[in-house]
């Protein structure tokens, strides 16, 4: 359990609704509260200016939030449970500086993958890249109705799968996945790239082979960066064993491209989890890493995206 609340962003679109269930079901799940946040559009924004520069009494105090209201409404009676403590918070600014904001005391932020603004084309839209990018807390993109319907039906009570440089991703990114799947009661799935491949004849979109713990001791078929990978894997993953006993590891090591791996391994997950910038890069970088973007913009279920938290990452 932990007192920081999950945020949930919405704009009143269906995307963010769907958005706003996965972060209701998280504040449950991890018990704690839920702060449902919705940015006021410009023309809301300029008419609470207007008003505070006039100090006109004739005018209403506070522009009225129809999108917080609607929210409201259909939580009050929908009749699914709740957190014990759920605020409704109206923000001024622009989205990314807004919830980027709202999220530094944040379990999570919970966005959809795209808004009411636009092209319907779009895999993933600005505000959620942004957010995405700049938040100072872990971001979980849902994807719309259409990109999520090539997931497997039973993807929300699938594994957790992590993508896991194994030498340099920051241990905010393993903790994160662990969490969620100990909140969940599932697997955490493993999956580290190696630029080295298999053999001549192996096939770039050729399925991977998942390799629980007993297994690592009589791998004597696999190459030897493949093997290695699967060490530096173990030996980096020990202490989220240790901490978290009771939640089942499963590891693969694959070849070349870690981000078509997880978008595929999306289509059966409930949670992808990947670290926001590339190891090596600076961790207040404002680019995103070729892995997060790729898998942001294609995988079929939610990600987070979880950026280094800790002050020694």
């Amino acid at each position: 359990m932990t007192n920081a609340p999950v945020i949930a962003a919405v704009d009143g679109s269906e995307h963010s609704l769907k958005a706003l269930e996965w972060a209701r079901a998280a504040a449950l799940r991890h018990g704690t509260g839920l702060v449902i946040a919705h940015v006021l559009p410009d023309h809301a924004q300029l008419y609470a200016g207007r008003r505070s520069a006039l100090h006109s009494a004739s005018e209403p105090e506070e522009y009225t939030d129809v999108v917080s209201e609607r929210i409201r409404a259909l939580l009050n009676g929908g009749g699914a449970e709740l957190p014990e403590e759920v605020q409704y918070e109206s923000l001024e600014g622009s989205v990314p500086e807004a919830l980027r904001v709202i999220g530094t005391e944040a379990l999570m932020l919970v966005m959809g993958s795209r808004g009411r603004g636009g092209f319907a084309s779009l895999l993933l839209g600005s505000n959620s890249r942004a957010v995405a990018t700049t938040a100072p807390c872990p971001v979980v993109v849902v994807p719309h109705a259409e990109r999520a319907a090539g997931a497997d039906e039973e993807a929300s009570a699938g594994r957790v799968v992590l993508g896991l440089h194994a030498a340099e991703t920051p241990d905010d990114v393993p903790a994160f996945a662990f969490t969620e799947a100990a909140a969940r009661g599932t697997a955490v799935q493993v999956v580290s790239a190696y630029a080295i491949p298999p053999s001549p004849t192996t096939l770039v979109d050729s399925p991977f082979a998942v390799i629980p713990p007993e297994g690592l001791a009589d791998a004597g078929e696999l190459v030897p960066a493949e093997r290695e990978m699967l060490r530096s894997q173990t030996e980096r993953l020990a202490p989220f064993r240790t901490r978290y006993p009771d939640v089942p590891v499963e590891q693969a090591a694959v070849p070349g491209d870690a981000a078509g791996r997880l978008v595929t391994a999306s289509r059966s997950a409930a949670l992808v989890v990947v670290g926001r910038h590339h190891p090596r890069r600076n961790p207040m970088h404002l680019l995103m890493g070729s892995v997060a973007n790729a898998v942001l913009q294609h995988a079929l279920g939610p990600v987070a995206v979880v950026p280094a938290l800790s002050d020694d990452a």
